[in-house]
């Protein structure tokens, strides 16, 4: 059964895409599904739960990824998601980093789909919120027809409810994983070939996508769109998600309001001690080709960072911004 819940999402990224950053991009877009950083299963049942799990409830809806492979690590994670309130569990097949492959999940878990769907089965049967799969279209000299078919089939019939698909290989042998976000070629049409021959799987592509122009174009061949650098670069097109993508209104008509909507949020976060370019370094690229967008993310970077540092400071850098619509189409 295919659900419009996956229309648009935007990526789960370490380091970037933490809670700070998800509740600003809610305020840019109703409808986007939000994902969280990687967080492994070791992590979750051994560490701090509420430092690593905790998130606003004006995020929802919002999805936590897990990395792993141990099916009954993967069902306890998943349970305990569920239980903090994620609306979505996602495992990643996806991430190339050593790191990841030494504990034998992300990427190198192309090779190994049995056990990429054992681990399926065993969220699924630990949780009531959708159980989804986020990998590439294969791994270093693999071939990509195969491999992303092995992988597809099994977790579908594991009972998995979606499939992300990084549209390009993951080198794990001779490429660092910057390099694996950018070296190995797009290939989009692998991608629809895949949802052709699976038309009753919810199947989202995923990398290199820049605008929401180029989001409309893939939506014709698949059934969501997940944004990942540009979303978080240029959050300023997710404004554009609601009204191009859904045919609603914008949550906010400018940039200004959203950033005045945080302000709140912001300031909550300042009183329980977070200092505040946790929240402003998500908010640099808010600004692209109007007057005083330079000035806007100079003075957030100059200053948000500054001990002292309160939401009088993004009031400040906004005031230098003269808004209108991007010089760029969405």
């Amino acid at each position: 059964m295919i659900s419009q819940a996956f229309r648009f999402c935007t990526a789960p990224m370490m380091e970037w895409s933490d809670t700070h950053c998800r509740v600003f991009h809610r305020l840019l877009t109703k409808r986007a599904r939000l994902y969280t950083e990687m967080v492994t299963t070791g992590a979750v049942i051994h560490g701090d739960r509420q430092r690593l799990l905790g998130f606003d409830p004006s995020e929802h809806a919002v999805a936590l990824q897990l990395g792993g492979s141990d099916p009954r690590d993967l069902a306890t994670s998943a349970r305990i998601g569920e239980d903090f309130g994620y609306d979505e569990i996602n495992i990643n097949v996806g991430c190339p980093s050593d790191r990841v492959k030494e504990g034998r999940f992300g990427a190198c878990l192309m090779a190994e789909p049995q056990l990429v769907a054992e681990g399926v089965a065993a969220m699924k049967a630990a949780v009531k919120v959708p159980v989804t799969v986020k990998c590439r279209i294969g791994i270093d000299d693999q071939d990509s027809e195969g491999a992303l078919d092995a992988l597809a089939r099994a977790v579908v019939a594991a009972g998995a409810d979606a499939l992300i698909v990084h549209a390009r290989k993951a080198w794990l042998n001779g490429l660092s994983p910057k390099e694996n976000r950018d070296i190995p070629p797009l290939d989009y049409d692998r991608v629809y070939r895949l949802k052709q021959a699976m038309p009753n799987v919810s199947i989202i592509i995923n990398g290199g996508i820049k605008s929401i122009a180029e989001a409309k174009q893939h939506l014709a061949h698949v059934d969501g769109v997940m944004l990942g650098r540009t979303a978080y670069q240029e959050p300023w097109r997710l404004l554009e998600v609601d009204p191009e993508l859904f045919g609603e209104a914008k949550p906010y008509a400018t940039m200004k309001d959203a950033l005045e909507a945080l302000i709140p949020y912001i300031e909550r976060q300042l009183a329980q001690g977070l200092r505040l370019h946790a929240i402003t370094r998500h908010l640099i690229g808010s600004y692209q080709g109007v007057p005083g967008a330079r000035a806007f993310r100079r003075y957030l970077s100059e200053f948000g960072v500054r001990p002292e540092a309160d939401a009088g400071v993004l009031l400040k850098a906004m005031v230098a911004v003269t808004e209108r619509a991007p010089a760029e189409a969405a």
